[in-house]
């Protein structure tokens, strides 16, 4: 079962969307798989110290979003077929791209720099 110890809550962004984007992030890294139970919502809040409400909202916006499914009292699975994957792989990748850009243009660098960069850097690690 997926551990939350491992989260290290930011103040950048609500808790709630750091919990759905650990849950993304492991989907897409195989950590975790389709139909793979989750913790409880009580569970996970004693494993972040934080109040239950806010792992409710995640549960939430992880439920409309379609990556996680709750049945009742048989607690949320994962849910993340071959389509559900590609849809997340590309959120996370576009967030990472967006971001990387966003950073780059406050430092004033120039594409050609980033791509002599990227280029440089991409083989090494």
């Amino acid at each position: 079962m997926l551990s939350f110890h491992e989260l290290a809550l930011d103040g950048k962004e609500p808790v709630y969307m750091q919990i759905a984007g650990y849950i993304k992030r492991q989907i897409v890294l195989g950590n975790v798989s389709s139909g793979e139970r989750l913790p409880s919502r009580r569970e996970i809040a004693a494993q972040l110290n934080i109040n239950p409400n806010t792992v409710q909202k995640a549960f939430k916006m992880m439920e409309d979003e379609g990556y996680v499914h709750t049945s009742g009292n048989q607690g949320s699975v994962i849910f993340a077929d071959a389509s559900m994957l590609a849809r997340l792989e590309e959120e996370l990748t576009q967030g990472l791209v967006l971001s990387f850009i966003s950073s780059a243009k406050e430092m004033n660098l120039s594409f050609k720099k980033i791509i002599d960069l990227v280029s440089e850097h991409w083989e090494v690690e």
